[in-house]
């Protein structure tokens, strides 16, 4: 038999998996429940959670933040959306998203007014008037010159060999296609033709509709071939995500055209005619690859990243023009197309979720500034990481949670600058469904009781909504490795070194304290406790100790040391 002593001051690297369990040089622990590391490396329990309100259903939470003293979260439901200021509820909305909706729904936002796209909506403009909130349709702007809409046209595929017969008639112009074409839903849907825009008003059957002009034109003696289609209606689906860049509104893919990209005039986020090509007029372009590219998220970053199914693109034009789209595809990591998971930036970094959704992955740069790496931040933890349904960064407390579709939440605290990157877990009594950080405070949706709830974290609180206690635990990674061959092991002694707290149980056991701690006023206790028990033999494989509580007060660990003897 031989004694050891084994201190651990440093939890940096979380909670990992047992698939590191015998590296001495993780800093870790093989269990962390509601419970952050602090940046001196040691642990401490998560703040409670504070009630805001009842929510009629499940909801989306979306930040919106319009100035520094005026902020918002959007709750956004069932074709309601509930905004919040201050924890006070200031205005309810109808919007056209069901509950079923809210998973692809994107947005971006621009000083006072927010966009939001869907692939089966028109794009939606929230902006507030005198005070009131309300949620327009996003119209394309309109050229008095030429009498035109704004909006970008295209031919699709299943078109290349459509011609068509213009007749007058008594409510419009008939359209007569040489094949079947017309749907249904081509009614509301623009064409652009002899030099005009033209606005289907009525279905007749698949080879005919009626249309409108929106001013004076000369028929044809033919028919026409030369003639395109608005890549955006109810047939070819609207945009599925958007951001801005470069002061220029940006919409990626949509159902009809997966791939492509299109970018607004500079300054002028609803004209996107592309004119002549001069340098500040609207862009259009497709990503091509040999596989098929469903572009999931658009970031503005030092240069336009671009999430697909398949890869991360960038274009790194600066400033972007029409005749200078350098677009190139980095890595093939992929992302989610069934969901829209909002990639955070974190320290210049862009964070995104891979398509398997198994891993973590920071997009960043390398040391020349020319080619994305995307390295995975979730490898140590990724038995954390299962179905992701939401993600947000909190950059005020460097913390990055991502709810899971099982209702607990990974959470990643994150400070280079000391050298932590580490992992929990956090839990609570029902399940966590959406998050959002508005104005350096983390929002989350819950599920309590078969009830939704909107609620914040708050250091002041002890518990969760009001009356709930959470446990709080974090377990010593097993002793795999010493060099000796070690086959089981006794412990002695346990040690835990707090800070200002007033609860501690170790392996089960209250920790005893101060009385004189529990005044009103008192701050918890500073100091060393321990535990000594002669113990029964156990493998290495077992988890050396355990600290816990469930008890509504403060606990903060710096260090656990463990006295013991081995076997060989």
């Amino acid at each position: 038999m031989g004694n050891f002593i084994k201190t651990q001051t440093s939890f940096a690297n979380g909670e990992v998996s047992p698939n590191f369990f015998a590296n001495s040089d993780i800093h870790g622990l093989a269990y962390m429940e509601n419970m952050d590391v602090i940046p001196g490396g040691g642990i401490a329990r998560r703040a409670g959670l504070k009630s805001v309100a009842t929510l009629q259903s499940q909801a989306r939470l979306v930040s919106f933040s319009v100035s520094e003293n005026e902020n918002y979260i959007l709750a956004i439901t069932n074709n309601s959306m509930r905004i919040f200021a201050n924890d006070q509820l200031v205005q309810d909305i109808v919007v056209p998203w069901a509950a079923s909706d809210l998973h692809l729904l994107q947005y971006a936002q621009r000083f006072g007014t927010m966009i939001f796209v869907h692939p089966d909506y028109k794009p939606q403009t929230l902006l507030r008037e005198n005070g009131i909130f309300k949620l327009k349709e996003f119209v394309f702007s309109y050229n008095n010159a030429s009498d035109n809409i704004n909006m970008p046209f295209m031919r699709f595929e299943d078109s290349e060999n459509i011609t068509i017969d213009l007749e007058a008639v008594a409510d419009g112009v008939k359209l007569t296609t040489n094949h079947n074409f017309w749907t249904a839903d081509n009614v509301y849907g623009h064409l652009s033709m002899l030099g005009k825009t033209f606005l289907i008003i009525r279905y007749i059957d698949e080879k005919n509709v009626i249309a409108t002009c929106n001013g004076v034109f000369t028929y044809p003696n033919a028919p026409l071939s030369d003639w395109a289609e608005a890549v955006f209606s109810y047939r070819r689906g609207w945009p599925t995500s958007i951001t801005f860049h470069q002061n220029r509104l940006v919409f990626g893919g949509s159902k009809s055209w997966p791939g492509g990209v299109w970018m607004s005039c500079v300054g002028q986020h609803m004209n996107f005619d592309t004119g002549t090509g001069l340098d500040d007029e609207a862009i259009f372009f497709t990503l091509l690859s040999g596989r098929r590219q469903h572009i999931c998220t658009l970031i503005s970053s030092d240069n336009l990243q671009i999430l697909t199914s398949e890869g991360e693109w960038a274009v790194s034009n600066k400033p972007l023009t029409p005749e200078s789209v350098d677009v190139k595809m980095h890595t093939s990591v992929g992302s989610p197309a069934d969901i829209y998971l909002p990639p955070q930036s974190i320290e210049g970094k862009t964070i995104f979720i891979s398509k398997n959704k198994k891993d973590i992955r920071e997009l960043a740069l390398d040391d020349f500034g020319q080619n994305y790496n995307a390295n995975c931040l979730s490898t140590m933890s990724a038995h954390l990481i299962n179905l992701p349904i939401d993600i947000a960064y909190n950059k005020n407390d460097k913390r990055l949670f991502v709810v899971m579709n099982d209702g607990d939440m990974a959470v990643l605290n994150h400070d280079e600058s000391v050298g932590i990157s580490a992992w929990g877990r956090y839990t609570t009594n029902g399940k966590f469904y959406s998050v959002a950080v508005c104005n350096g405070r983390t929002f989350v949706v819950t599920k309590r009781n078969d009830s939704f709830y909107l609620e914040r974290f708050d250091n002041s609180e002890m518990v969760d909504a009001t009356n709930k206690k959470y446990t709080v635990r974090a377990i010593g990674m097993p002793i795999m490795s010493s060099g000796h061959n070690v086959r089981k092991m006794q412990i002695r002694k346990i040690v835990a070194r707090l800070h200002n707290s007033k609860t501690l149980f170790i392996n089960n056991w209250r920790a005893e304290l101060p009385t004189e701690i529990y005044a009103d006023g008192a701050i918890g206790y500073s100091g060393d406790v321990s535990l000594n028990t002669v113990g029964t033999c156990r493998p290495i494989v077992d988890a050396p100790w355990e600290i816990s509580t469930t008890d509504a007060m403060p606990m903060t660990v710096l260090g656990v040391t463990i006295y013991g003897r081995y076997q060989i």
